[in-house]
């Protein structure tokens, strides 16, 4: 066992969303399994313009259905115990605040600059921003400097609390991190990232690249295929299961004895 999983994904992408907070969360089970996890930002509205995609808002049939697999896939995410509930939103103009590319070249700065856990630290608040009320616009510059003057230090989630008053960066390191959000350097290391992920064949996001201990590659789509990348890498799961009904007097009889496990 072993390997490496790259996760490619945009804050304005609850699916990437999701898709942090599982790998947050399965990051030290992960680990114990050899399995490294690096999480890179990209603009997801390039690689919708490159594919010809078109976000799932934009499709009528999607729309209509959005709403029922948003709230399935965030009670999924809430139902994990010593979560962080989430109380999501979406923006009343996804597509304005969904044009990315400021906070994501903020993003890389951080992760170039700063320690893992801290760059963190500020995708998860980015995150939690974007997505909860009243979801701040982080393309403007100003509330994206606001934002990261408010990060507290240990943050973990929207409801674990500050753990005390300090915040996880200073005022001058948030002018340098401004300043870099304009920086050549950064604008190159987003539109780098984000050709990357085209090569990996991603036409949205997350996607995700998995690297098995062979140093063999596959992609895969989503923020509910854990599963398949776990297989892919070799590791031990748990796969979806229909339970019998315990009542029932020939299958409920096997299960309780153990030998019916398994339909």
């Amino acid at each position: 066992m072993g390997g490496k999983i790259d996760c490619y994904l945009d804050i304005a992408s609850l699916y990437s969303y999701l898709a942090y907070l599982d790998l947050l969360r399965n990051r030290p089970i992960l680990a114990s399994h050899g399995v490294t996890v690096e999480f890179h930002p990209t603009f997801l509205g390039a690689l919708n313009q490159q594919t010809g995609n078109k976000p799932p808002w934009a499709l009528p049939a999607k729309a209509a259905h959005g709403p029922f697999d948003a709230q399935r896939s965030i009670a999924r995410q809430n139902s994990y115990p010593n979560g962080a509930p989430l109380n999501i939103t979406f923006p009343e103009n996804l597509f304005v605040n969904g044009k990315t590319i400021l906070p994501l070249r903020a993003l890389h700065c951080i992760k170039s600059s700063y320690s893992p856990a801290v760059f963190d630290q500020t995708l998860l608040y980015l995150l939690h921003i974007f997505w909860s009320p009243p979801n701040l616009n982080l393309t403007e510059p100003a509330n994206l400097k606001s934002t990261l003057l408010a990060i507290p230090e240990g943050f973990a989630g929207p409801t674990v609390g500050d753990g005390s008053k300090k915040r996880l960066f200073t005022a001058e390191q948030v002018e340098d991190i401004m300043k870099g959000a304009q920086a050549e350097e950064f604008k190159e290391k987003l539109k780098n990232t984000t050709a990357e992920a085209l090569e990996r064949g991603a036409f949205g996001a997350p996607w995700i690249w998995a690297t098995n201990d062979k140093g063999e590659g596959e992609p895969f789509f989503g923020s509910d295929r854990f599963h398949f990348v776990y297989k892919f890498l070799g590791l031990p799961y748990r796969d979806v299961e229909l339970l019998p009904n315990e009542d029932d007097p020939t299958w409920g009889k096997l299960w309780r004895k153990g030998k019916g496990s398994k339909l």
